[in-house]
């Protein structure tokens, strides 16, 4: 069951563990993380008035024994507009390119009333799995004709603004001319995004992107080769361009797949060429594993892009899960963790670095100021029913508490019933204790 909780002053956070295995009580106000200690008696000692008393408007507290309590996940890649239309739209052989096909087909038709719908479902699974910060990615076609779809979705991301923080990014096809791209900047989108690698001359787009948001003074996130070729590799032009040119409302490389298949040589080359920039990179290996190396003679690759070598070069690496049950992608629960599970398995990561993938990292990406149960951060904590950051992951209970700016937004709590295991026999029941867990 998921719900609604309205906070009211502050908050006092008491026995969760947090991410390093130490106990945490967290006091917060006004929406930052003002004190956070491993005792009672730190906690208040430190949130004590002047002459000894509480203050009177820390009135709530909350009990999370048995939660890990961590920094609330951010989604730096999604495509609302597409979000759940995999049974409606489909697309049989699986590949980037067929999809491509099949959802521009399909969405000649799409109104914004049935985008805004599905996306406010996706924004309310991704708040319940703890994000409170989303970007996501929304098509702009040959035409002017998009543009209601972008005004639904600028409406809706003002409308959730208290919830969740939502910025939005044209997702430029080839053909989509400059002044459709101003457009939808005038309509309220926040970035200039783009798809070069679909380009007849990738180059060519990626110069071409890179100046309209250069001109318009807005943020830049590409789709970047999201293939498994060694070429066309224009995450290295992309590099050039923001190490002569740096964007001040930053500039994001997304997928980046070719450079985790280039020889070690050549992939060093981009990433000293990236290490040089302020460029951060997201994957998002749900999506690159469903679609990447379909038809492959042999055992097919994975699909990442070189996230080890990115992060050993200090470059931000953040992920996120892309599609949620759209022609790119059938699967996706539009959860975090997920993704960070995804990141231990077939990334290679290590549990901590994992989460911070799809959190503290992933909040830098997106220009977010730091969030998480430390002193001076913002009040954006996920807290999860596990005894550990491992077991949150591996897991991925849907029992979880999301707070955003200080404030209690959505509490999942699971239930499970039945007779204790140890009580069946021969499919008698010789018990009839519950076994049950609860927020």
């Amino acid at each position: 069951m998921t719900e609604t909780i309205s906070g009211v002053g502050g908050l006092r956070l008491t026995g969760a563990t947090l991410a390093g295995g130490q106990p945490g009580l967290v006091r917060i106000e006004r929406g930052l993380v003002t004190d956070v200690a491993e005792t009672p008696a730190a906690l208040e000692c430190s949130s004590a008035g002047a002459d000894g008393t509480e203050p009177v408007n820390r009135r709530e507290h909350l009990d999370l024994t048995g939660y890990v309590l961590l920094p609330a996940a951010a989604e730096p890649h999604a495509h609302l507009d597409k979000a759940l239309t995999w049974d409606a739209v489909g697309c049989a052989p699986g590949d980037l390119r067929h999809a491509v096909v099949s959802w521009r087909e399909w969405s000649r038709k799409l109104s914004p009333a049935n985008v805004r719908q599905r996306a406010l479902r996706a924004l309310e699974d991704l708040v319940a799995h703890g994000a409170t910060a989303v970007r996501t990615h929304v098509d702009l076609g040959p035409t002017a004709s998009r543009l209601p779809v972008i005004e639904a979705l600028v409406s809706l991301r003002d409308e959730v603004a208290g919830a969740v923080w939502v910025q939005l990014a044209a997702l430029t096809a080839p053909d989509t001319p400059e002044s459709v791209v101003r457009q939808a900047l005038a309509a309220g989108i926040d970035l200039v995004g783009g798809v070069p690698h679909l380009a007849d001359d990738p180059t060519a787009e990626t110069r071409r992107l890179f100046a309209l948001a250069e001109h318009a003074g807005a943020g830049l996130d590409l789709h970047i080769d999201e293939h498994l070729a060694p070429a066309p590799l224009t995450l290295l032009e992309l590099a050039r361009l923001a190490r002569d040119t740096p964007l001040p409302r930053g500039i994001t490389a997304s997928h980046c797949v070719s450079l985790g298949m280039l020889a070690p040589s050549r992939r060093q080359e981009v990433v000293e060429a990236l290490a040089q920039t302020t460029i951060g990179i997201v994957t998002l290996p749900l999506t690159n594993l469903y679609l990447q190396g379909r038809g492959w003679s042999s055992s097919p690759p994975r699909g990442l892009t070189a996230v080890q070598s990115l992060l050993d070069a200090g470059i931000p690496v953040a992920a996120g899960g892309d599609n949620i049950r759209d022609p790119f992608n059938p699967m996706g629960r539009a959860d975090p963790l997920e993704t960070a599970s995804l990141l231990v398995t077939a990334g290679h990561l290590g549990v901590v670095e994992a989460y911070d993938a799809v959190s503290t990292t992933a909040r830098r990406v997106l220009g977010l100021d730091p969030a998480g149960p430390v002193k001076g951060a913002a009040a954006d904590l996920l807290a999860v029913k596990a005894e550990s950051l491992s077991e949150a992951i591996a897991t991925g209970t849907e029992d979880r508490l999301v707070i955003r700016a200080g404030q209690v937004i959505r509490r999942t709590t699971v239930t499970r019933s039945g007779p204790a295991l140890s009580g069946v026999r021969s499919g008698r029941p010789e018990a009839t204790e519950l076994v049950a867990t609860s927020g």
